[in-house]
């Protein structure tokens, strides 16, 4: 188990929302470029230490996990938001490695389709959500309506902010009905993201995760960096906040999430249900 670093997941969370407040106040409440990428505020500085811990991490979020299932009290969304390559899949192959699939989901979101298109933008997010003793991981998530419209200019700033609060008040609902909720921006260089676009091409077993569009995607980095801190300081709330994640290290975003997950996890004071006292007194035979 890596050594204890004196990091705290507070330092990297954000909670200070105002929803309705204006924009411009908002940007000026949370800045991501102050947010290194590159950081490692959680890694022992022994990369195979790290890994270690985090397959520790791993271990404890299982065991965790059954017990969330079997009391029933709570559910956990877990939502895993980032640019083209910062690590959405390799998070959940490594903090919920030894996660038993009962109980637990995975959803990945792409562009909505006719249907969904026919319905408000959270109309396919709420049949997604968790259910009771359930984990839900989403890969990307309805923080994709305010970030891919806004930067091809499919929204209006009136519509831009009637989303962020429609995302607060879903959420606020989630939270009061027993959702606990972590988001998570993982927060990658715009030179780390080259070299990873790169090693997918490199990779004939990885082209099938590449296309063309996203080339032109990375030409509009600054626009969505811009986005993304927009909308951490609008929907950065009470009942849930952001966390960044510096996410250059896969071994050390892992290491956070894992964390921060574990954290949770304990902080509800899990309990197994009661049993019934005549299962004691029968024997198999």
């Amino acid at each position: 188990m890596a050594k204890t670093t004196g990091a705290r997941l507070a330092d990297y969370q954000y909670a200070g929302a105002t929803p309705g407040a204006p924009s411009g106040k908002r940007a000026r409440r949370f800045d991501l470029a102050g947010i290194d990428p590159h950081a490692k505020a959680f890694s022992s500085g022994d990369k195979a230490a790290d890994q270690a811990a985090v397959d520790t991490l791993a271990g404890d979020i299982d065991r965790l996990q059954d017990m969330l299932f079997a009391d029933r009290r709570f559910k956990m969304l877990v939502v895993l938001q980032g640019t083209d390559t910062s690590g959405k899949d390799g998070t959940i192959r490594g903090v919920f490695a030894k996660t038993s699939a009962l109980g637990v989901r995975t959803a990945a979101w792409k562009a909505p389709t006719d249907e969904e298109r026919a319905h408000d933008f959270l109309w396919r997010i709420h049949q997604k959500v968790p259910g009771a003793g359930e984990i839900v991981i989403f890969n990307r998530s309805h923080y994709e309506d305010v970030l891919v419209p806004v930067i091809k200019g499919w929204t209006t700033r009136e519509e831009t902010e009637q989303r962020f609060a429609h995302i607060n008040a879903f959420e606020k609902l989630l939270a009061e009905t027993g959702t606990v909720i972590l988001k998570f921006m993982l927060h990658i260089s715009k030179d780390e993201q080259r070299l990873r676009l790169q090693d997918r091409l490199d990779d004939p077993t990885k082209h099938w995760k590449f296309a063309i569009g996203d080339l032109e995607e990375r030409t509009r980095w600054d626009a969505y960096q811009a986005a993304y801190a927009e909308a951490v300081a609008a929907t950065g709330t009470p009942w849930a906040p952001w966390t960044i994640v510096p996410a250059d290290s896969k071994t050390h975003r892992n290491l956070m999430i894992a964390t921060a997950v574990k954290q949770s996890l304990q902080g509800l004071k899990l309990r197994y249900p009661p049993g019934d006292p005549a299962l004691a007194t029968i024997k198999v035979i």
